[in-house]
């Protein structure tokens, strides 16, 4: 540090494990964290007579997660929300949403997060940094300089994190809205700058769902008068943003090609003529009656992988019209013809027709019982996210892994209790012995939902109410 040597200290760590030995392993600790030797399998980071990387982690003594947590349960406005996230910053990561009965929305991405400004990247950024930072915010900063130490905020809850002043924040817009991207667009119309590379970028090109979503979501404000069953139905309309944007101009350029055939990444030619009627005739949602959409599925997934981004579009992205750009799928591309090619031959190759129903082929199966999941992938733009795993050698889909799991629409009526609908889509107990192992998956699969009851005149009124009286025996 600054010129003089400084000791890392050893820990040695021993983990127990079942029918075997303990496993101990040695790790090295700095001033900033642990010695780590890769960021993930893409970056590493190897530790050298010259350099050690180590992993500065401003949650790992972020304790206040249960204070914030309190303070959220107790909140009865968009203020009391933010005051609670300002008091106690114990959010270690994702975004928080608000809105209530006064009509007051909220967006704020309240997250502890190591104080690293652009400027210190600037001026302290590694080599590497220098690559990692502009690209996905991740800094790597020279450590052996006292003057890249992260610093504070005046209004921070600890040393080193960012203050809630400098969080990106939204208050009091029509609409916000957030699907697992950068704050910039949270509202179309307003939207958030000014703001650290750490936290996320700004005027980027936006993902499919998160441009789906804010078309969806600004039509909804657009209305006005909304009820919690708008917001059910918005939940499980199953809409294909990619598909929107394309099947048509696919089901198109696949009717155009000569004979009806394409030629696949295995140089074979593919008689795609039936796949054309399919895509022309898909109803551009990932129901699990859709018929159409798990081809749709299957032929995006390779297009995105056999044609670059820039290939992909005609009309290229523009940061002044980020919801509808970029837009025109490119069907003159090489990948076009090889990607359609692909997907039939796969479908074909698994015993599965190429309008065969969504929900044959998407699906879990608990107790025995096969129950079709609606939704896709977040790749096609679907607010409502599945995303299953094909496997080839098992004729398609596997059991869907994970997706959607915490669903809920709620809302105002008039009345002192909120109106809210509630949905556990892996269900209430893991226990397949439990009766609510399965319970709620069943009410995913058939869209319907489960009513959560706020106020005491309403749990008293459940016809599932069951009440226990515990005491202690003397």
């Amino acid at each position: 540090m600054d010129g003089e040597p400084e000791r890392m200290r050893k820990r040695t760590v021993t983990v127990a494990v079942k029918d075997g030995a303990p496993v101990t392993r040695t790790q090295w600790w700095t001033r900033y964290g642990p010695v780590v030797t890769s960021l993930n399998s893409q970056v590493p980071l190897p530790w050298t007579g010259t350099t050690a990387y180590a992993l500065h982690d401003p949650n790992a003594a972020n304790l206040r997660f249960a204070d914030t947590s309190l303070g959220l349960s107790k909140a009865r406005s968009t203020d009391d929300v933010l005051g609670s996230l300002a008091r106690h910053q114990g959010i270690p990561w994702g975004n928080t949403i608000a809105a209530d009965r006064a009509g007051h929305s909220l967006f704020t991405q309240s997250q502890v997060l190591p104080r690293i400004t652009d400027e210190l990247a600037q001026r302290c950024s590694t080599a590497l940094g220098r690559t990692t930072y502009p690209a996905s915010g991740i800094a790597i900063l020279d450590g052996s300089r006292g003057e890249c130490a992260l610093g504070s905020d005046p209004d921070a809850a600890a040393p080193g994190i960012f203050g809630p002043a400098r969080m990106p924040t939204l208050k009091d817009a029509p609409y916000v809205e957030n699907s697992n991207g950068t704050a910039w667009m949270t509202n179309a119309d307003r939207p958030i700058s000014g703001y650290e590379r750490v936290f996320g970028t700004v005027g980027t090109q936006l993902g499919l769902r998160t441009r789906g979503a804010l078309e969806d979501v600004a039509a909804m404000a657009d209305r006005g008068r909304l009820t919690v069953r708008d917001l059910q139905r918005q939940q499980f309309a199953n809409r294909v943003p990619a598909g929107d944007l394309t099947a048509t101009d696919a089901a198109r350029a696949c009717a155009a090609l000569p004979g009806g055939t394409a030629t696949g990444g295995d140089g074979k030619a593919v008689d795609v003529s039936e796949a054309c009627a399919v895509l022309a005739a898909w109803d551009r949602t990932m129901d699990t009656g859709s018929r159409g959409a798990l081809l749709f599925d299957r032929f995006w997934r390779k297009l995105e992988q056999g044609v670059p981004e820039a290939e992909l579009w005609k009309v290229p992205f523009s940061a002044a019209d980020p919801v509808r750009t970029p837009n025109t799928l490119n069907t003159d591309a090489p990948g076009f013809a090889v990607a359609l090619a692909d997907a039939v031959a796969e479908l074909r190759a698994a015993g599965i027709a190429l309008d065969a129903p969504l929900g044959a082929h998407q699906f879990v199966v608990r107790g025995g019982e096969r129950l079709p999941m609606p939704g896709g992938s977040g790749r096609l733009g679907v607010w409502n996210v599945l995303e299953p795993t094909w496997n080839a050698a098992r004729g398609g889909y596997t059991e869907v892994p994970f997706g959607s799991s915490h669903l809920q629409a709620v809302g105002w009526d008039g009345g002192r209790c909120p109106v809210a609908r509630t949905l556990l889509t892996y269900s209430q107990s893991s226990n397949p012995d439990s009766p609510h192992f399965a319970d709620q998956t069943r009410l995913f699969a058939g869209e319907r939902w489960v009513t959560s009851r706020f106020c005491e005149k309403d749990i008293l009124s459940s016809p599932k109410l069951k009440v226990v009286r515990v005491h202690e025996r003397r």
